[in-house]
């Protein structure tokens, strides 16, 4: 397995410019110039069905990993968590925090608060794609989250298996720098998640979006109204 890549934080570019105002048009642009859109607008709302969804199914402590502005995160404190967001983005952090939330300027693959000791981590609006190595992420979150606990990402829509390198393009001409990313469809997701040592804990579909809960192996401890980890 390659070694993960480590994304530094950014701070001007056309997804920091979006996340400022809230509004897009944003795309992920493949080399061979294919656009995947970006939904700015819904990310920077209150949490819509889908994403209750996945909240409703949380257990204890939360890590929110690709946070961006960080309407998950706000919504888990009304729900009895404790969570923290992370992300590479400034812009996300910063929003995250006028919402009310805690967030670091970090990538998952830096040392974090609380490591193995999270009950539930999210991977979110396409954030299985982060490192362009789906396998090497989920290993990573295994290593964050307590024995028993949860992990729950949602899919691409679509049965894929890529990975590639993207550009954020707000369709204006303006482009920040290429990274590695990934797409993984349900099958896929499932494929990678048993390598990495997950159990499946369930899957559904809400307004279109695909969803999987996986277990870590160990006893499961329930902590709802927990103090999040120190750091």
């Amino acid at each position: 397995m390659s070694a993960p890549v480590r994304p530094r934080c950014w701070q001007s570019d056309p997804y920091t410019d979006a996340l400022r105002t809230g509004r897009g048009p944003l795309f992920l642009r493949r080399t061979d110039g294919w656009l995947l859109p970006l939904d700015v607008e819904r990310w920077c709302e209150a949490p819509d069905r889908a994403d209750m969804s996945v909240l409703g199914r949380c257990e204890g402590t939360v890590l929110d990993i690709g946070c961006g502005p960080g309407r998950l995160v706000a919504a888990l404190a009304g729900l009895g968590h404790r969570a923290l967001g992370i992300d590479v983005s400034r812009a996300a952090v910063a929003r995250t925090e006028r919402a009310g939330a805690p967030a670091l300027c970090r990538s998952v693959f830096d040392r974090l608060p609380g490591e193995g000791r999270w009950g539930t981590a999210l991977l979110i609006d396409g954030n299985i794609g982060i490192g362009g190595d789906p396998r090497a992420l989920l290993s990573r979150t295994a290593q964050l989250i307590a024995p028993g606990g949860l992990l729950l990402a949602e899919a691409a829509p679509v049965d894929v298996d890529e990975r590639v390198r993207v550009r954020v393009d707000d369709g204006r001409g303006g482009a920040g720098a290429d990274f590695p990313w990934a797409r993984v469809g349900v099958r896929a997701l499932l494929d990678h998640a048993h390598a990495a040592g997950w159990s499946e804990a369930g899957q559904w579909q809400e307004e279109g979006r695909p969803f999987i809960a996986l277990r870590r192996p160990g006893t499961v401890v329930h902590q709802v109204h927990a103090a999040a980890p120190a750091p």
